[in-house]
């Protein structure tokens, strides 16, 4: 399924029913008098979070929305029945934005919270409504309130464990794969992930939640390659997991590269606690890993393992680190 990661949409909640001006006209009674009912609450529009979806895919061929309007009163004080609220249900990570993307309304960070976007009208006030001692046969009624409408934006930010980062090619959607169930693209060219892919790492009877980032090339933080698009699906991991392909050339370049990246966008994403993992090891002999890994750990702040993909105990090692990590 296509990925999607911010919307616009226009909403518009349900006007409110009118009240009704209707008088009794009942055979063998005397004195007739009002008898009209009010009219019903215009449906509101909610936005629910849901575990299931993880895209917002929907609201890109369905871009307005509107609930049902509220019914009118009618004779004999009845009341005009409600609209229905309309429900729009979006992933968990969704954050609604005003019209200008800019200031946030709500933030959806757990499953099955509910937020009102746009309240419906309330219903106007039958004639019944406006009889006193002075006034015994009122003509006056109220019309239903109009439903609140509003342009929103919806963006979705990934919310998992642990974000894998590194650069194109480093070997992200193997490790994705390798780890979980998760079925991303892989091929040997820049820039194979065009979305974020999410996966459940299961081990030792515990569960987290990893992404794979698409790769960040120099420049990212400023729009170039894929840009910003996803830079800021890492802001809410509470681990990162930085690959490198340890047959690149120069290492602490490919890896200060990634972490300028992140720092130039926010200086908060640098302060994440990070695990190093040099990749492909099974591209050399061991003595050489070995010699790389510990001319490359030198100055690090942070823990540096090694990866082999095509390895079973290799995966293990890095699922119980990344356990380890969100504990």
């Amino acid at each position: 399924m296509k990925f999607l990661d911010q919307v616009k949409i226009y909403i518009k909640a349900g006007n409110g029913g009118d009240g009704s001006p209707s008088f009794r006209r009942e055979k063998f009674i005397e004195f007739g008098g009002p008898d009209g009912g009010d009219g019903g609450k215009g449906g509101s529009i909610i936005l629910k979070s849901e575990q299931n979806l993880n895209t917002l895919i929907d609201f890109r061929y369905q871009q307005h929305h509107k609930a049902q309007r509220g019914e009118n009163g009618s004779g004999q004080n009845r009341s005009g029945k409600s609209g229905k609220d309309l429900i729009l249900k979006v992933p968990l990570g969704t954050q609604i934005f005003e019209e200008d993307n800019k200031t946030l309304l709500y933030d959806f960070t757990k499953i099955g919270e509910e937020f009102i976007a746009a309240s419906g009208g309330k219903g106007g006030l039958g004639n019944t409504r406006f009889k006193s001692s002075t006034n015994r046969a009122p003509k006056k009624f109220t019309k239903g309130a109009i439903g609140e409408e509003f342009t929103i934006w919806l963006q979705l930010k990934t919310i998992a464990d642990i974000g894998i980062i590194g650069l194109p090619n480093a070997g992200k959607s193997s490790l994705l794969a390798a780890m979980t169930n998760a079925t991303p693209k892989i091929a040997n060219y820049e820039f194979t992930t065009l979305n974020p892919n999410l996966g459940v790492v299961s081990y030792d009877n515990r569960e987290i939640t990893i992404a794979d980032i698409p790769g960040l090339i120099e420049g990212a933080h400023e729009g170039t390659g894929l840009g910003t698009k996803f830079l800021k699906h890492i802001e809410r991991c509470k681990s990162i997991l930085h690959l490198i392909d340890i047959t690149n050339e120069n290492l602490d370049k490919s890896y200060n590269q990634v972490k300028n990246e992140l720092k130039n966008y926010s200086s908060q994403l640098t302060k994440k606690k990070e695990l190093i993992v040099l990749n492909k090891t099974d591209l050399m002999n061991e003595e050489t890993t070995i010699k790389i890994v510990k001319e490359f750990s030198k100055n690090k702040n942070c823990e540096v393992l090694t990866l082999s993909t095509i390895k079973k105990e290799s995966i293990s090692k890095i699922k119980a680190k990344l356990i380890s990590y969100v504990s």
